[in-house]
């Protein structure tokens, strides 16, 4: 893929990529380049885990969706999972399917609704996303002891200014108690 194909990329939420102002476009490509190297920099272990769990990547999503964070559902429609990754009923009923038989998930009841069946993690599938979680974070820690001091002073107030933001609050908040 060549930059001008990624610009002609519309984005989920509709904004075609042209609309997004030359500074907003900076910031990304400095948050990516940062977060490229930061996902490669432990050689990639986070995809080595993944890659040995024998996942897919729809499945790997579904997984991690399953296991959120903080003020997520702890069941799911497979309906609200296609709508979340905009995909179709069937591809996301195949990715549970397999989750299910590896005993990564399950599916039960919907106590409201005895036709409707739920999606809900296991303690294997918990124990999967807890050991991707450390193993990113491992990841973070070995590339931030490489900063400096000042460095890292000045990544810490970038990130502290977010802080104020609901989402990553929470999920800041939930791995800093885990």
């Amino acid at each position: 893929m060549q930059v001008r194909d990624v610009k002609a990329i519309e984005r989920a939420d509709g904004v075609a990529s042209a609309e997004i102002d030359a500074g907003a476009r900076d910031t990304a490509a400095r948050i990516c380049a940062l977060m490229r190297h930061v996902f490669l920099y432990d050689r990639g272990n986070q995809l080595r885990v993944i890659e040995e769990s024998g996942l897919t990547t729809s499945q790997c999503k579904v997984l991690l969706e399953l296991g959120g964070l903080g003020d997520r559902p702890s069941t799911w429609q497979v309906t609200d999972l296609a709508d979340v990754f905009g995909a179709s009923l069937p591809a996301m009923s195949r990715a549970v399917d397999g989750l299910v038989k590896k005993g990564l998930a399950t599916r039960v009841e919907d106590p409201t609704d005895r036709r409707v069946r739920l999606v809900r993690i296991t303690a294997d599938g918990r124990e999967l996303v807890d050991h991707l979680t450390t193993v990113r974070r491992n990841g973070l820690e070995a590339f931030a002891a490489t900063l400096s001091a000042a460095q890292r002073r000045k990544l810490d107030a970038a990130v502290e200014s977010l802080m104020d933001r609901d989402d990553i609050a929470k999920t800041y908040q939930h791995l800093k108690e885990a």
